[in-house]
C-alpha cells in the first residue's frame, strides 16, 4: 500500500491547477459517493487530482487517489485497500479507471455500505458501465458526465 501512496503523491506534485474544466465547480464534492463518466482523455483524472491537491493539502493519510489498473491490484482487493485506508485514518478514497477492475461495482457497493466515514469518487469511462455493473449503484452514486472542451475552454486553456 506503500507504493499507492507514493504513486498518489507523485501525481498529486504533478498536477496544474492553472486550468480547471467546468466540471470543477458543478459536482457537488460533499456528496458520499461521485461518479465521474466521460471518454478517454477528457480530463477525469486531472478533475481528481485537482480537487484533491486543492482540499487536502499536505502528504496526510486522509485521502488516496489509486488508479484500478495499478498492478497493486493483482494481488490484493479494492475491498482490502478500503479496510487498510480506513484503519490508517482514511476519508476520502479517489479511484480511477474502475472499469479495468473487474468486480468493482460489487466491492464499491460494499465499501460504501460498510465503511459510512469514507466518501468515494470513481471515474468511469462510460455511464453504461456503472449501470451495468454487478452492484446497482446508480441509487446511491450522483453521476456526472465530463464532456470534451468546449470551443470556450480551449480558447481558455491555449490563451488564458
Amino acid at each position: 500500500m506503500k507504493q499507492l501512496f507514493t504513486t498518489f503523491y507523485q501525481l498529486k506534485e504533478r498536477v496544474s491547477l492553472d486550468f480547471i474544466r467546468y466540471l470543477y465547480h458543478e459536482i457537488r464534492w460533499d456528496n458520499r459517493l461521485i461518479a465521474i463518466t466521460g471518454a478517454r482523455g477528457t480530463g477525469k483524472t486531472t478533475l481528481m487530482l485537482q480537487y484533491i491537491k486543492e482540499h487536502y493539502p499536505g502528504y496526510g493519510n486522509e485521502v488516496l487517489y489509486v488508479s484500478l489498473d495499478n498492478i497493486w491490484f493483482t494481488t490484493h482487493s479494492l475491498f482490502e485497500l478500503a479496510d487498510e485506508f480506513q484503519k490508517m485514518g482514511g476519508k476520502a478514497l479517489f479511484l480511477d479507471e474502475v472499469h479495468k477492475y473487474p468486480t468493482w461495482s460489487r466491492e464499491i457497493k460494499n465499501i460504501y455500505d460498510s465503511y459510512p466515514d469514507i466518501k468515494i469518487v470513481f471515474t468511469g469511462s462510460s455511464l453504461l458501465e456503472i449501470h451495468k455493473g454487478e452492484a446497482d449503484l446508480s441509487r446511491r452514486a450522483v453521476t456526472y458526465h465530463l464532456h470534451g472542451l468546449s470551443f470556450r475552454e480551449f480558447l481558455q486553456f491555449e490563451y488564458g
